[in-house]
């Protein structure tokens, strides 16, 4: 498993002076293109799983493509769930496998924009998962983005940047400094003196939303002043859908498999284009030696149930512990189960996934954990046995 600390990662970038790429993953095509690129560039990578996306594809079956591919990758991987739009969504991502997570609240006030932000660090951070925080406002102009992002540009501003990053604890702060979402009009005008201060006046990696349609040399600068980590999408939207018009207008009758058949390449080609700019290229070996890798936990509960007790009433039992135990931040998925041969000490077992070491301490205090074992599980199965281990695949 080549998934790491996405924290660690992008604090590698910073203090190496380069930026990792975040690549918004669309479809299978996307994925596998930037996983190539990644591999041939021998580079780190960020896959974004952006919230106002899932209407188009399975968020939860997505996610275990992406750990699927990341699980045979020579490259160090990290998965952040981009756009969140609530802490419900985040325990979500972080149910799903996601080890990163971003609930975009910078469009409300500053104070709102803290508390919402700590309760998110708060509960992610119990979970072993990285949080980005964002301040200042990155709207959308064109197409699906002045949808998802309206309203006008709000710069960052250092002296806030030190409050927020101080009062939420976030590990890394995406800021304002006048990109924006999707298309570029014009030409991009960059505060680079604002983004200076911001570098100077804080200790999280910095990073810019809206990388699409920056020039080369504009890319160069921003790394140089600070950022450590360029979320990217629309670029590779287009390049994709330039791909299949081109197909289409060579072959009208053309199948969807001969429509599609370049994208997964032209994906590619832009993301080897990116991660050479950005200086993320040829980091994999040190970044995987420097990295945490993330592992999930998995906890073992075999216990007895007396025999008085009747098989609707287990089953009753079994089913209302499932439900609780999987509310709770950091559970991935709670399995029960029965011995097959009733020859040994125990008959019935619990089966629950964690996302981290975190998570486990996380899960052990919690009150919904805490009320079904004192409440139930205590009255039913005073033997037991726990095993906790650290999962290697």
């Amino acid at each position: 498993m080549s998934i790491v600390n996405l924290s660690n990662m992008i604090n590698h970038a910073k203090q190496h002076k380069y930026a990792i790429g975040a690549f918004g993953i669309a479809n299978l095509q996307f994925l596998e293109g930037i996983m190539q690129a990644a591999e041939n560039c021998r580079s780190p990578v960020v896959l974004n799983l952006i919230e106002s996306h899932f209407e188009h594809y399975d968020f939860e079956l997505l996610v275990q493509a992406i750990t699927a591919a990341a699980s045979r990758a020579s490259i160090p991987v990290a998965v952040n769930f981009d756009h969140g739009k609530s802490i419900a969504s985040a325990e979500r991502a972080i149910r799903a496998g996601c080890n990163g997570v971003m609930v975009d609240t910078s469009a409300l006030p500053l104070s709102d924009n803290i508390w919402q932000t700590r309760d998110i660090v708060k509960m992610a951070h119990a979970c072993g998962v990285t949080v980005e925080g964002e301040l200042g406002y990155v709207p959308g102009v064109e197409g699906e983005s002045s949808k998802q992002h309206p309203g006008e540009l709000a710069y960052t501003s250092a002296a806030e940047a030190v409050g927020f990053v101080e009062r939420t604890g976030v590990d890394c702060l995406a800021i304002s400094i006048g990109t924006v979402h999707g298309r570029m009009k014009g030409a991009p005008r960059l505060d680079y003196a604002r983004l200076a201060k911001i570098r100077e006046a804080v200790v999280v990696p910095l990073v810019v939303h809206g990388g699409s349609g920056l020039t080369d040399d504009q890319f160069r600068r921003l790394i140089a002043n600070g950022i450590s980590k360029i979320n990217y999408y629309t670029a590779l939207a287009d390049v994709a859908s330039s791909c299949i018009r081109e197909k289409f207008s060579e072959d009208r009758k053309g199948d969807h498999s001969v429509l599609v058949s370049g994208v997964r390449d032209a994906v590619r080609k832009e993301a080897e284009r990116c991660m050479q700019l950005w200086g993320c290229g040829g980091r994999a070996a040190e970044v995987l030696a420097q990295c945490k890798v993330w592992s999930n936990l998995e906890r073992i509960v075999l216990h007895n149930i007396p025999a008085s007790l009747s098989e609707s009433e287990i089953t009753s039992i079994m089913s209302e512990g499932k439900e609780s135990l999987k509310t709770i931040p950091g559970v991935i998925k709670v399995r029960t189960g029965k011995v097959v041969k009733e020859d040994g000490r125990y008959r019935y077992c619990w089966l629950i996934r964690l996302a981290s070491r975190e998570a486990l301490e996380a899960y052990k205090m919690h009150p919904a954990h805490q009320l079904f074992v004192s409440k139930i599980l205590h009255s039913v199965a005073d033997d037991r046995f726990i095993l906790d281990f650290e999962c290697l695949d």
